[in-house]
């Protein structure tokens, strides 16, 4: 039986939002619903979105127990400014953010995201489009080193690419994982399985992650009030860089423009400001949930500047 899943870091989410009765928040990656069922005995009203069907199946007891204090959504958490302003709250107090695959996605085997259990190569958060198989069978050689490089931080991308190709087709995580093992010289006593860059670097691509994430960001930034927290966490550290550079970018931090600089623009005013550091969990956390050990949160407070629509992360 799998074990049921644990909210990483809800202490420190929840202190970092502050409900209060009559909030409006957002769980944008609502999951198990974890941090929504928190904030929801705190008096908030919430709007739960996911990509996955299945999250927002197995919510709907959730929405019921919370009758009209909480809501499902099921789109991209890139499409929440969108959703939010069809359904006529163009405005919310908080939004939280907890990045990539959950726990329910790794302990199902047929969503083919671990290779723990020998399921189908699949890996699609939302259950459509291209699957692992897919891209893993079809692509180019260079194609396919690029992703495991750049999304897996893989040094022998280009070794282990060329082995994928030589051994297509692939139907299952089972063949996946044996042929990044063999490709890497895989010993049974090694400490971390080489397969597991890979398959996060394979998951990345396929759901457009860091892409999903810098447009969600963007989403909250206008979604939020003047006063309003943004509180993202992530899990490793290709997500981690993008949420930071966001808030450093937003906050203005290491923009300084001199005054004695003729002719010099000032750049936009910051739409966040009060970035917290990384807040990571405590040893008694890690020991309860070893799945948090490489979470991270960072958060911060919208100011009333207007968004900067169109700006790059």
């Amino acid at each position: 039986m799998n074990a049921p899943h644990i909210p990483v870091l809800l202490d420190e989410v929840v202190a970092g939002l502050n409900p209060v009765p009559g909030m409006t928040i957002i769980d944008a990656t609502f999951g198990a619903g974890g941090y929504s069922r928190a904030l929801l005995k705190k008096g908030a009203r919430v709007f739960g979105f996911d990509r996955d069907p299945n999250a927002i199946r197995d919510g709907q007891a959730m929405v019921a127990e919370f009758a009209g204090e909480l809501s499902l959504h099921q789109q991209r958490f890139s499409q929440m400014r969108e959703e939010m302003e069809r359904i006529g709250v163009p405005q919310v107090d908080a939004v939280v953010m907890d990045i990539g695959v959950s726990s329910m996605q790794l302990d199902q085997e047929g969503r083919g995201f671990s290779f723990q259990s020998d399921g189908p190569l699949d890996m699609r958060m939302s259950q459509t489009g291209e699957s692992a198989a897919d891209f893993l069978n079809t692509a180019d050689e260079g194609a396919i080193a690029d992703v495991l490089y750049h999304y897996g931080e893989e040094r022998q991308s280009r070794r282990v690419a060329r082995a994928i190709v030589a051994a297509r087709p692939l139907e299952t995580t089972g063949d996946f994982a044996r042929v990044v093992r063999r490709a890497l010289g895989h010993k049974p006593h090694d400490k971390k399985d080489p397969a597991t860059r890979s398959f996060q670097a394979v998951r990345i691509h396929v759901n457009d992650e860091l892409g999903e994430l810098r447009a969600g960001l963007k989403a909250a930034e206008m979604l939020l009030k003047e006063g309003g927290v943004l509180a993202v966490v992530s899990f490793h550290s290709l997500e981690d860089r993008v949420v930071k550079r966001f808030f450093k970018e937003a906050s203005g931090a290491g923009k300084a423009v001199s005054r004695h600089l003729p002719g010099e623009i000032p750049g936009p005013p910051p739409t966040f400001a009060g970035v917290s550091k990384a807040i990571r969990p405590s040893a008694a956390e890690i020991e309860r949930n070893p799945r948090a050990r490489s979470s991270t949160l960072r958060h911060a407070i919208r100011t009333s500047a207007p968004s900067h629509e169109g700006a790059a992360l």
